[in-house]
């Protein structure tokens, strides 16, 4: 896939320029690309805290990984490779982070202001939230990278190093576990979204 806005350089163009040392087209490419390195990681990691630090993680290892960028692999392939690979090193860290305890103010809890209901299309990206931070690591990265950014089970097979036959089996229980929590969700008290049908099962 070779992106870039019309009339403007194409993805191949300012890799060929970053390579070669030119800093404004690395710019213009990391730019270009990071919305999609954001919400891959912000899916993955489940926060937004964790998210900007994986993002960050990946646009360095991205630049930083560009020289050895051969082409063989889409660009979106492989900075998908280098984002993903960011986001489960910060979720391994952030494993081993002591949980922060409550903040205290003049001896009480802080209290936070109700901002009040937030819209249903928020609810539901929040519910979609909530239920892929509850997979296991390992199903959340084949899912989210199948169902969310659409890339093929061999793109996926090559991206986590594993068999074929191991990917769609973490996609199919991923699936499973995600329609689960999903309707758990959709079913809570107070919860102004409806259940959510299973995910369906995609055509290979």
């Amino acid at each position: 896939m070779v992106g870039g806005p019309p009339g403007g350089p194409d993805d191949a163009t300012l890799i060929a320029a970053a390579q070669a040392g030119d800093r404004g087209a690395l710019d213009a490419l990391l730019r270009r690309h990071y919305d999609r390195i954001w919400a891959l990681c912000r899916r993955l990691a489940g926060n937004p805290a964790d998210a900007e630090d994986a993002t960050q993680e990946a646009l360095i290892a991205v630049a930083r990984g560009l020289r050895s960028f051969d082409g063989r692999a889409a660009f979106t392939t492989w900075s998908y490779r280098v984002a993903t690979n960011a986001c489960l090193d910060e979720l391994r860290r952030r494993a081993r982070r002591p949980v922060p305890q409550e903040t205290q103010v003049d001896g009480a809890s802080a209290t936070v202001p109700d901002p009040g209901p937030l819209p249903d299309h928020v609810v539901e990206r929040l519910d979609l939230d909530q239920a892929l931070a509850r997979l296991p690591d390992d199903f959340r990265a084949a899912v989210v990278l199948r169902d969310l950014c659409d890339l093929e089970y061999s793109d996926i097979a090559a991206l986590l190093g594993l068999p074929p036959g191991t990917v769609r089996s973490r996609i199919a229980r991923g699936r499973a576990q995600l329609a689960r929590h999903l309707g758990a969700v959709g079913s809570s008290p107070g919860n102004p979204v409806g259940n959510h049908p299973p995910a369906p099962e995609r055509p290979t």
